[in-house]
Order: C-alpha cells, then sequence, then structure tokens
C-alpha cells in the first residue's frame, strides 16, 4: 500500500504565504502609482536662505516656478523639486546643469518631457541648484 505524501508546506501555510505576496503586490502598485502620479504638490518650509541662495530664488521664480511651483513644491504642470526623488544622491547638481541646458526625457513623473532653458545662464544654474539644495536640506532632502 502506497503511503500519501505529506506536502513540504501546510497548505494553511500556503495561503498565508500567497496572502503576503498578495498585499505586497498591492502596496507596491500603490506607491508606484502614488509616485507616477504626477498629480499634485507638496508643501515646502522655507529656511532663512544663504545671500546666493536668495538670488538663486529670483531665478527660479522666473525660469522654474510656473512648472516646478513657487519654492519647488510642484503644479500640475511639474514635479515638486523639493522631493526625495530629487536628493543628491540621486539628481547630482549636475544633473540640474544638464536638465537646463538639455532638458529631460520624462522618466520620474508623467508631466510629459521639459524642455531646455537656454535662457537660463550657467551661472544662473548654479545659483538656482543652491536655493533647491538649501531648500531641501530644510525639508530634511539631503
Amino acid at each position: 500500500m502506497a503511503r500519501k505524501k505529506k506536502p513540504a508546506v501546510s497548505p494553511t501555510l500556503q495561503w498565508i504565504a500567497l496572502g503576503g505576496v498578495v498585499v505586497a503586490i498591492a502596496a507596491a502598485w500603490i506607491w508606484f502609482a502614488q509616485f507616477r502620479s504626477g498629480a499634485g504638490s507638496v508643501s515646502v518650509t522655507m529656511p532663512e536662505l544663504s545671500k546666493s541662495a536668495k538670488a538663486g530664488e529670483e531665478h527660479f521664480e522666473t525660469n522654474c516656478a510656473q512648472c516646478h511651483g513657487e519654492s519647488g513644491g510642484g503644479t500640475d504642470q511639474g514635479p515638486p523639486l523639493v522631493h526625495k526623488i530629487y536628493e543628491s544622491g540621486h539628481h547630482s547638481d549636475g544633473a540640474f546643469f544638464l536638465a537646463v541646458r538639455r532638458g529631460v526625457r520624462q522618466h520620474h513623473w508623467s508631466f510629459g518631457d521639459m524642455p531646455a532653458q537656454p535662457q537660463v545662464t550657467r551661472g544662473q544654474s548654479a545659483l538656482i541648484v543652491e536655493f533647491i539644495r538649501e531648500v531641501q536640506a530644510a525639508n530634511g532632502i539631503y
């Protein structure tokens, strides 16, 4: 008489594991949908700015705020720059310089491509980056 083999893992544990996988996939999908939605803006705490960052703020307001929002908080036309995705470890200062000079293909958000900003000089870009980094630091983004 052949003995029935017991499963390596009980059916109850299999269902629990499957449920855990389903929950993990659902959570990842919700996070990804929010991250890619491109909707809305973030609340920005403004710090006391250095002299050069204040100059950068002026250039930012003139050239960037229409899409990236006042103080970099984002709009329905462009993402917030005061966001962990733009921390210096992921988007270096050089990435900002290239974005201004060359534009950027859409890749983190669903706003469409960012056009080049040829009216912004390299010196103005440096001041804008300093402004963005000071505001990011004041909001816990390094």
